[in-house]
């Protein structure tokens, strides 16, 4: 079978959906510098994301009564573990993270370093072996890491600060790792996008409680236009039309060429943060981003492979 190639069209919806997730760090950063703390700006986004969501299964089920909108009961737990891990705990973390470090090791870190550990993961749960240049790739990961991290830590003369958020975000990556081999079987018994509508919905209520603590919904009132805005641009962009686009260009294409594009999402935000947040990219944030990257591409070069035997 020929590997499906991705049309000029997906192509298009790729490129704006790393838009979308790239700019997303840059966006967070600018309302973190308005006053929000990261608890209400994740629990106001999954509020309105979840709501969005909800909307669009109550259509969905309205077009086509055969839709389904519920999950088994026994499957419920799951789908709450990773609500609570992949948007509760994993965006609190990450807002947490851009506040005390900055966008661009935010993105350099989630993004670049989650397929490093899903694939150590899964070889230590799944007994999948490891490529020599798998290993290199690791090590490579490994030392672009502590570049990215100590490296910047340094450049700001040992600023306290930025080394915790940086330790926060690496946090980050191990809760996506968690999330995506958790999620892999239940993805797959029923729609991914219904799926990602239960994580979100779910994830957004989890989040109350920690708002109602630091008292974050007396905010609500407070907020401009220009806050309310970048919070519907979170909600409805990056996550609903974000979710959509990619279930919808991996229907119709493969998943090596779709998620290929992902590894451009650190280079918008690097150029977004530059530009509207004027964050400085320092000499190890890029160096130690270049080593992330080529290790990256070791790491997943041989599943990339092994795929494309598959389908041929």
């Amino acid at each position: 079978m020929k590997e499906r190639s991705i049309s000029l069209f997906n192509i298009s919806l790729m490129l704006f959906l790393i838009v979308f997730w790239g700019s997303s760090f840059v966006v967070v950063k600018a309302i973190l510098r308005e006053g929000l703390g990261p608890v209400a700006i994740a629990t106001f986004r999954f509020l309105l994301a979840g709501g969005l969501f909800c909307l669009v299964l109550i259509l969905n089920k309205a077009r086509n009564r055969r839709y389904r909108v519920f999950v088994e009961k026994k499957d419920l737990p799951v789908i709450s573990v990773l609500a609570f891990s992949g948007v509760t705990v994993f965006f609190v973390a990450q807002y947490s993270g851009i506040q005390m470090a900055s966008a661009s090791v935010a993105a350099i870190l989630v993004c670049l370093l989650s397929p490093v550990l899903i694939s150590g993961f899964s070889a230590w749960l799944f007994k999948e072996s490891l490529s020599n240049s798998q290993f290199f790739g690791i090590g490579l990961a490994s030392v672009g890491t502590f570049a990215v991290v100590f490296g910047g830590t340094m450049n700001l003369q040992g600023d306290l600060t930025f080394f915790l958020g940086s330790l926060i975000l690496l946090s980050t990556p191990v809760l996506w790792a968690m999330y995506t081999l958790l999620g892999k079987k239940v993805m797959e018994k029923y729609d991914p996008f219904l799926i990602v509508a239960y994580v979100n919905i779910l994830g957004g209520i989890f989040l109350v409680p920690f708002s109602l603590a630091e008292d974050s919904f007396r905010n609500i009132f407070a907020l401009s236009g220009q806050e309310w805005l970048a919070i519907l641009y979170l909600a409805f962009t990056c996550s609903l039309l974000g979710y959509y686009i990619w279930f919808h260009v991996l229907k119709h294409s493969s998943a090596a060429s779709t998620s290929s594009f992902l590894f451009a999402e650190p280079l918008v935000t690097v150029l977004f943060a530059a530009v509207f947040v004027n964050e400085e990219i320092t000499f190890f944030a890029l160096v130690g981003g270049l080593l992330i990257f080529f290790g990256v591409f070791l790491i997943t070069k041989r599943r990339r492979t092994t795929e494309s035997s598959r389908r041929s």
